[in-house]
């Protein structure tokens, strides 16, 4: 008799080779719990989970930036980059674009100053940030070590250079389940300007249950399609039916334990029904103030796309999703050249949404329970790329990103990089140490955020030594 794949290893898992590797793994302190075979199937779903301790953060929201903003020209200023302007940099550089290159060093055009009570100091291309420097922890120390887009995003996205890895709201969803059953847990809003690098797999559950996935909301309208049934089934003969499927789905799965991906569909089709309500209010903000409106920057052509979304964010949030990840478009941040126009471009469109996105939150009480994130998968290096179109080449060694909210200190400027915003030199914050941090704001014990795979336990940090950043703690 032949039998399949998964029949063999459902099989194993109760053999003696089973029981012999899980005793292994608590004779080495790996194994949480006693070894002992699962005698039921284990049931994945998207109810709220009991955190591993008090929470600071029931939320985040993610402002991905995807294509590596400049530190140089935003955050971190280096005075002795301006005092050497065009000189020779003085050490080893790791070029990305070698065919580019050049070592002379090239100062920031724009200049700095001190913001808020803490003294922050932010680029002029930044002057909405500025506006809530006291709000945020300014980390100016992060490291990937990796200078290709799609390792990079991987490492601050995955936990990991390689692909095929759980995103991280899967895994936060996965661990917490969300407030909202009638909306997705895991919500990604994208940009019209394209999909960032590796596309889907910046939402993708990997190797976790298909129903950590997350659910991407169109960048224009509709945002989400087929949300209203065709006029014959409106009413009383649409809940019938799906009252009947709801009733086949469920006894075709109770006749399949563990086909995930089954119970991820069944799922889906569950929730979208409840959508149709949900999500229309969610999205709708012509329920929001004119004052409101204007905060976010709707009133103006260059910030009312980024601020709609950014404000969609909030209403989601506010209704219970667990994890909202706002990307902008493929490379909008990566400039190799041109950067003298296109960094005060992309700073126009974002600057004043993710700034009231800040202030909505703290004057709603959200703030304090929401963890908000504005950051790229890398910064750019001190010195010039292109002579003739002026840009920054790539630099995953140090840069920086900021944090709010969720138990994070506000007014707060965190770590250093060399005198050249080269390497990040002090309080460094690699990926794994970042990833640490939040699961522990979450309530989360960072190496029991785990899942078994037929190799073993693997998780968003596991295998590496993240640490939690104590520092940047409220």
């Amino acid at each position: 008799m032949l039998h399949s794949r998964r029949h063999f290893l459902q099989q194993q898992s109760f053999g003696l080779s089973g029981l012999a590797l899980a005793w292994l793994l608590k004779q080495d302190g790996l194994h949480a719990a006693p070894p002992k075979p699962a005698t039921e199937p284990i049931v994945y779903d998207l109810l709220p989970k009991a955190a591993n301790h008090e929470p600071k953060a029931k939320a985040m929201i993610s402002m991905f930036m995807q294509g590596g903003p400049s530190h140089h020209d935003l955050f971190d200023p280096k005075p002795e980059l301006q005092k050497r302007h065009l000189e020779s940099f003085p050490g080893e550089i790791k070029y990305d674009n070698a065919a580019e290159a050049s070592s002379k060093l090239f100062a920031s055009p724009w200049k700095f100053s001190p913001h808020g009570q803490c003294g922050m100091e932010l680029s002029e291309l930044l002057p909405h940030l500025g506006t809530v420097a006291d709000d945020i922890c300014l980390i100016r120390s992060m490291r990937t070590g990796v200078n290709n887009h799609g390792q990079s995003i991987n490492a601050i996205n995955t936990g990991r250079i390689t692909g095929g890895r759980p995103a991280l709201g899967s895994w936060v969803t996965y661990a917490l389940g969300s407030e909202s059953q009638e909306l997705p847990a895991f919500v990604v809003l994208t940009d019209p300007l394209g999909v960032p690098v590796l596309g889907v797999d910046n939402w993708r559950s990997g190797w976790l249950p298909s129903l950590y996935q997350g659910t991407v909301i169109r960048p224009q309208e509709p945002r989400i399609l087929n949300l209203d049934p065709p006029p014959e089934l409106a009413g009383a003969p649409q809940a019938r039916m799906l009252d009947y499927l709801g009733k086949i789905n469920r006894e075709y799965l109770e006749q399949r334990p563990g086909e995930t991906d089954l119970a991820a569909r069944v799922h889906s089709y569950e929730l979208a029904a409840k959508m149709q309500v949900a999500a229309k209010d969610a999205l709708d903000l012509s329920q929001e103030s004119e004052a409101t409106h204007r905060l976010y920057g709707l009133d103006q052509p260059e910030t009312k796309e980024y601020g709609s979304r950014c404000l969609i964010a909030r209403r989601l949030v506010e209704r219970g999703v667990r994890f909202v990840q706002i990307h902008t478009g493929n490379q909008t941040w990566d400039h190799h050249g041109g950067i003298e126009k296109g960094l005060p471009n992309v700073c126009k469109r974002t600057d004043q949404p993710a700034a009231a996105l800040v202030k909505d939150l703290k004057d709603r009480g959200m703030l304090d329970s929401t963890l908000v994130h504005w950051g790229g998968e890398m910064g750019r290096l001190p010195v010039i790329q292109n002579e003739k179109n002026i840009g920054r080449d790539h630099n995953t060694h140090g840069f920086s990103m900021w944090l709010a909210g969720g138990g994070i200190k506000h007014g707060l400027v965190y770590g250093a990089t060399d005198e050249f915003g080269h390497q990040a030199v002090e309080n460094v914050v690699n990926h794994y140490d970042y990833h640490a941090t939040l699961l522990h704001l979450f309530g989360l014990a960072p190496n029991r955020v785990t899942f078994q795979r037929p190799n073993g336990l693997d998780g968003l940090v596991e295998g590496q030594e993240g640490k939690i950043v104590q520092d940047i703690l409220a």
